[in-house]
């Protein structure tokens, strides 16, 4: 179980730079390939998609990015 959310958590830190990424890059009129759809739908579209990704990505990274479950063993006396 420790090892899906591990990788939930990277895979989320990985959409929100991407997310960021294309924010910077699409002032130069540039794009990842893998996110060049996201202006199919015009500028705007555009641009809640690339929020949508840094605040999805952000969430999954906050929730999972931290895989370290702790078991706390509690002696009753």
């Amino acid at each position: 179980m420790e090892t899906i959310k591990s990788n939930l958590g990277k895979g989320g830190l990985l959409l929100a730079a991407m997310g960021i990424m294309s924010i910077i890059l699409s002032f130069f009129n540039y794009n990842i390939r893998l996110l060049s759809w996201v202006d199919a739908w015009g500028n705007t579209m555009g641009w809640v998609i690339r929020i949508l990704l840094i605040v999805g990505g952000g969430a999954l990274f906050l929730f999972f990015g931290n895989a370290l479950e702790v078991d706390v063993d509690v002696d009753e006396q």
